[in-house]
């Protein structure tokens, strides 16, 4: 079920690509853009934390990290997080969205084209796990139908030493519409 969850995604101009190490240069140009989104993720892309985090990102093995293209440029990231092949669950994040970008319905083009591989290759709930502070995720997320579930509370350490309460989402295969 992994091998064809992670797996290139095009609708139109839309490509979700493997992020790697190509990408390194044009992924932090746009990281760089919105310098005041950093502190309600869990870690930073901004300039002085892009590498680092960029590193971690690609070489960690619970994380599967898309460039987000559009057109020809890439304007952000997103991943499947924490596959759970048994329970039949993916957690969906690491979303970031250039700025320029936002508001044009291509975040919820992302989302929705990942939800429908996901639930189409087998899995059967997918979670998204927001930081509570981040209101624009958690009303994306709504959205697109998701129930949000609870708080767990004091869930995470930030890379500002900010303890996170984080909002618990989810929408199972029987629930999604597209």
């Amino acid at each position: 079920m992994l091998d064809r969850l992670y797996v290139e995604l095009t609708e139109g101009d839309l490509r979700l690509v493997k992020l790697a190490e190509a990408h390194r240069e044009a992924l932090r140009a746009a990281c760089a853009a919105d310098g005041d989104v950093w502190p309600i993720y869990s870690s930073s892309y901004d300039p002085d934390h892009f590498d680092a985090s960029f590193t971690a990102l690609i070489g960690h093995e619970s994380r599967m990290p898309y460039a987000v293209i559009e057109g020809e440029a890439l304007v952000g990231m997103t991943a499947w997080l924490r596959p759970d092949v048994s329970a039949q669950t993916v957690e969906l994040g690491n979303s970031y969205i250039h700025p320029g970008a936002r508001g044009t319905g291509l975040n919820g083009r992302v989302k929705r084209l990942m939800l429908d591989h996901a639930f189409s290759v087998g899995f059967r709930r997918v979670e998204f796990r927001i930081d509570e502070r981040n209101g624009r995720s958690q009303a994306a997320v709504a959205k697109l139908g998701c129930t949000k579930e609870g708080v767990l509370r004091a869930e995470r350490i930030t890379w500002t030493g900010h303890v996170r309460d984080t909002g618990l989402w989810s929408i199972l295969a029987e629930e999604w519409t597209g």
